[in-house]
């Protein structure tokens, strides 16, 4: 991983960094299908079910339906030196934006449910558009088709990090993963080449193969093998598609697909390169333990 961190972008951050640049935690993979009710907020539109299954941390795919009334934000430059990048001021688009797709971190936060969504939508005047949707202030319309992975056996809770001088969602084991399959959480810290940091989980929790579910996060910028460079340092990203698999040495080797918006509202989707992409705040990973030849 050594190399890779070598050949990222950085972005300076205002406090101390951490040793420990991946903390992770692994359970007993939970799987849950529902949908996200209209007349709710999309907090507790997920958070409901997710409570009465007993699952305390998840990462969750979310597709179709739509939104209204409906609140995001994009990330943006800071102007001061308390935070390396923040976020725009708040777009509330009039009429119904319709959800394309977009990832859920599940945990809580101050002791309460809480999430954080990233998703690409298309908004009333027909523009497709990305970022970070508001919890309490974006409500379901029409219902949003949903598959969480979850665990009982780990807790996501937002900790403040004095590295970012942000609170951000972190992954804490709160007993043994009872049986089987596993899914390890990760909060990625910046810096962090993201390819290496997926196959360092998997290593450090015994997947052979693994698949990256629901995650999100931001890049500072980003390398694609599939089309142009995203150059923005700060972007908000979403994993459409990611395995982990040993390559013809045996080494495991991570595939990332995503989708992100940069500061600029520009739109990129496509694979990363390998070895190529740093963390800009925090990435928030959850990796499935799969079969080998099931990928």
């Amino acid at each position: 991983m050594d190399a890779q961190q070598d050949a990222i972008r950085r972005l300076t951050q205002p406090g101390p960094a951490a040793p420990e640049r991946i903390a992770s935690a692994v359970g007993a993979l939970r799987r849950l299908d529902f949908t996200l009710a209209p007349g709710l907020t999309i907090n507790a539109a997920i958070a409901g079910p997710l409570l009465k299954a007993g699952i305390t941390a998840a990462q969750v795919e979310l597709s179709g339906g739509a939104f209204g009334p409906f609140t995001y934000v994009m990330p943006a430059g800071t102007q001061d030196a308390v935070h390396a990048a923040w976020y725009s001021a708040p777009v509330s688009p009039r009429g119904l934006t319709r959800l394309e797709a977009g990832n859920v971190t599940f945990g809580r936060r101050e002791g309460s449910p809480f999430i954080h969504c990233h998703a690409f939508w298309i908004e009333p005047d027909g523009t497709r558009h990305g970022g970070h949707v508001m919890p309490h202030e974006a409500v379901v319309a029409e219902p949003i088709a949903a598959r969480a992975f979850g665990t009982a056996d780990v807790e996501t809770t937002a900790d403040f990090d004095p590295e970012t001088n942000f609170t951000l969602f972190t992954p804490h084991q709160v007993r043994a993963a009872q049986g089987g399959p596993r899914i390890a959480f990760a909060r990625v810290r910046p810096n962090t080449e993201i390819s290496g940091a997926v196959e360092e989980l998997c290593r450090r929790h015994g997947f052979a193969v693994g698949r990256v579910r629901g995650s999100v996060g931001s890049l500072v910028g980003a390398r694609f093998s599939d089309r142009g460079p995203l150059n923005d340092y700060a972007t908000e990203v979403f994993v459409r598609d990611g395995v982990i698999a040993p390559d013809a040495a045996g080494a495991l080797k991570a595939r990332l697909d995503i989708a992100m918006v940069g500061m600029s509202g520009v739109l990129a989707e496509g694979r990363l390169v390998h070895g190529a992409n740093g963390v800009c705040i925090t990435f928030e990973l959850a990796v499935e333990e799969v079969a080998p030849g099931a990928v």
